[in-house]
């Protein structure tokens, strides 16, 4: 049926600032909004972040990391308040033109190097210490289709079905329709993969896994948009095995809580300079509790 009154797009678009929980950092155009330097701690490794899915890969990797004795990994993870506009301050801006967390500085040589692209973090940080990254060609072939998977899939996730079903300011029935129709899709897709698979690269643990938990499987615990029951993400067995078995990982228990500024309490660490930080946090939070 065609509704007379649908909006109809017009010939030259203009951009009017609009409603929702993103509105007032969204824009048409790039680059820096104001001058503001970015820190720079006392490790080589300088992340620039926020504990979103995004977020989560890079800290994880990390914390991987330090669990297998890497040193060189000890790192900084900055607290980048994307709704205050962080990431288009100019030293932001100039580790990432994109203006996207995450961001990573590796200050180990002589010149520093920007990496940005939280597959493309995953993949320099999995090079430069020959870990979570098969040398097999075809094994590493398997765990790079599946990074591929991540990055092209998660946006139809988060800015689809995340957007449309838990941040849109009114619900647009053929959009939530749409996108959940896709999410559900990916879920069947993992779960088809897991169901032959303990991990996404086959036997081993890899940064394949990194890249989709923290979307897809914070997502089956239902600590994605509220939408664990709308989605049904209990029928994914195997996807919901994989997520549990990683959850239990220390280190991923500590990444996910890196640069977290939102939910509960114990699931937030706002900055990360030293592992001392994680048992600090724990009990300052235990304090906020008793005093509320």
């Amino acid at each position: 049926m065609t509704d007379n009154n649908a909006y109809q797009p017009p010939k030259v678009w203009v951009w009017e600032k609009g409603e929702g929980t993103w509105a007032s950092i969204n824009r048409p155009i790039a680059g820096a909004t104001h001058e503001k330097e970015l820190p720079v701690g006392k490790h080589p490794l300088q992340l620039y972040s926020l504990g979103t899915p995004n977020g989560q890969k890079v800290t994880i990797l990390l914390e991987e990391l330090l669990a297998l004795g890497e040193t060189g990994a000890e790192y900084d993870a900055w607290l980048i308040k994307i709704g205050e506009g962080d990431q288009f301050g100019s030293g932001f801006v100039s580790a990432n033109p994109n203006s996207k967390i995450p961001a990573l500085m590796d200050h180990s040589g002589d010149t520093p190097i920007r990496v940005f692209e939280s597959g493309h973090i995953l993949l320099y940080l999995a090079e430069k210490f020959g870990k979570f990254l098969p040398t097999d060609h075809a094994k590493r072939t398997e765990v790079m289709n599946w990074l591929f998977w991540l990055q092209g899939s998660a946006p139809y996730l988060g800015g689809g079905f995340g957007h449309f079903y838990h941040y849109a300011p009114e619900k647009i029935e053929y959009a939530i329709n749409r996108f959940t129709m896709e999410a559900k899709r990916q879920l069947d897709v993992l779960d088809r993969h897991l169901a032959e698979n303990r991990y996404f690269g086959g036997d081993a643990y890899t940064i394949a896994d990194m890249a989709i938990w923290p979307w897809y499987g914070n997502l089956a615990l239902g600590k994605q948009y509220g939408a664990g029951e709308f989605l049904e993400v209990e029928s994914y067995k195997n996807v919901q095995r994989w997520t549990k078995e990683i959850l239990e990982r220390p280190a991923v228990q500590r990444g996910r809580i890196v640069n977290r500024s939102f939910g509960e309490l114990h699931e937030q660490l706002h900055e990360r300079h030293d592992a001392s930080d994680f048992e600090l946090r724990t009990q300052d939070k235990i304090g906020e509790k008793e005093e509320n």
